[in-house]
């Protein structure tokens, strides 16, 4: 008589499984982790996936939110489809069990005018050194670029190819790779950081684009932590539905104004939508419309482009 496996064999069997073919799944294999000594200490660690097992562990969160428990659900669902494969009993929980597993919160969309206060203030907040300079061409590069701060930090001197005008960002979301081409001025911008760069002795044998003081390699940890210092010097105030502008929001900025551009370019931004999808790293398209916030500016331009398909005299 063969003994069931328990749920952490399970768990530990589908991280194997899902990250052979490429997902990363750190956080997700985390809450599986929990989700399995859950199932152990409520005496079910053998037993069979069940909505009642899933309910009890998605609404067992010291928080007690409802997107909390949406979310638990959400990572449970293709660990069940992969149970059911070898378990029929596995009950799949559905999508909507606990209500949805995400919201959008409107972003701060930043001007240029706050772009620029940004990275002046990095020079006079860190004056002297590599941190200021630093903290100044990473959200430089995030806000041209779009990157997340994680592929920015995780940036190797071999990864940038000054001379292509190339940057190569390797494992990244989902673990992808892509090249991402900048800007003319971006590139001038990371010639001249890395010229600077390497003036600290410290920072020659560092194999790291970006670096601190004494060779030190930057983190987004680091970088968040300045960012808060800059915000609190700049005094800034939340245009969105977050408590504070955050750093991520240079992404959303850079998908707005990519947008904003296309169409007083009269581009089609159906075809070119696919292009930015793959620039900035999503697995989906609709990924990319996410990031989309209604702008003032945007939706001026929307208007007029309705009126001009209406035949509406302006």
């Amino acid at each position: 008589m063969s003994i069931s496996p328990t749920m952490a064999e399970r768990v530990d069997a589908y991280l194997r499984e899902r990250r052979h073919a490429g997902y990363a799944l750190q956080i997700e294999g985390k809450q599986l982790a929990r989700f399995a000594r859950f199932a152990e200490q409520t005496h079910a660690e053998r037993g069979t996936l069940t909505l009642a097992l899933a309910v009890d562990w998605a609404t067992s969160s010291a928080r007690q939110s409802p997107l909390t428990a949406a979310r638990r659900i959400e990572v449970l669902r293709p660990f069940a489809r992969y149970c059911q494969r070898l378990d029929p009993a596995t009950q799949i929980p559905p999508r909507s069990l606990l209500g949805r597993a995400h919201r959008r919160l409107t972003p701060h969309i930043y001007t240029d005018a706050e772009i620029q206060d940004l990275l002046a203030a990095c020079m006079r907040l860190y004056p002297g050194g590599l941190r200021g300079v630093t903290c100044a061409t990473v959200f430089g590069l995030i806000a041209a670029s779009g990157l997340r701060i994680s592929e920015a930090t995780g940036l190797q001197r071999a990864d940038v190819d000054l001379d292509r005008e190339l940057l190569l960002v390797q494992h990244a979301k989902f673990g992808k790779s892509r090249w991402v081409p900048m800007h003319p001025s971006t590139t001038a911008a990371l010639q001249r950081y890395a010229a600077q760069r390497d003036r600290d002795i410290c920072s020659a044998e560092r194999t790291a684009f970006f670096l601190f003081d004494g060779g030190r390699c930057v983190s987004a940890r680091a970088l968040h932590y300045a960012f808060v210092q800059l915000r609190r010097h700049l005094a800034w105030r939340a245009r969105g539905a977050h408590g504070a502008p955050r750093v991520h929001d240079l992404r959303h900025t850079f998908v707005c104004k990519r947008l904003l551009r296309w169409y007083s370019e009269h581009r089609d931004i159906d075809r070119h939508i696919l292009a930015l999808s793959t620039y900035i790293g999503h697995a989906k398209v609709t990924d990319t419309y996410w990031y989309v916030t209604a702008t003032p500016e945007l939706l001026a331009v929307a208007a007029t482009r309705f009126e001009s398909c209406a035949g509406v005299d302006s």
